[in-house]
């Protein structure tokens, strides 16, 4: 069982940094990069609104 923990810690730690990286790559990004991805990731049903 602790193995199981230390895995699912691991799991989390790693999409917490992914999370993270992604958030300032979005920070650089123009407001016409920003619209592009939005429609890219609606149109993928990554944003539901």
């Amino acid at each position: 069982m602790a193995f199981t923990n230390r895995f699912e810690s691991s799991d989390e730690f790693r999409k917490e940094e992914l999370i993270r990286l992604i958030e300032q790559s979005l920070q650089r990004l123009t407001l016409q990069e920003l619209e592009a991805l939005y429609y890219d990731m609606s149109t993928k049903s990554y944003i539901n609104e």
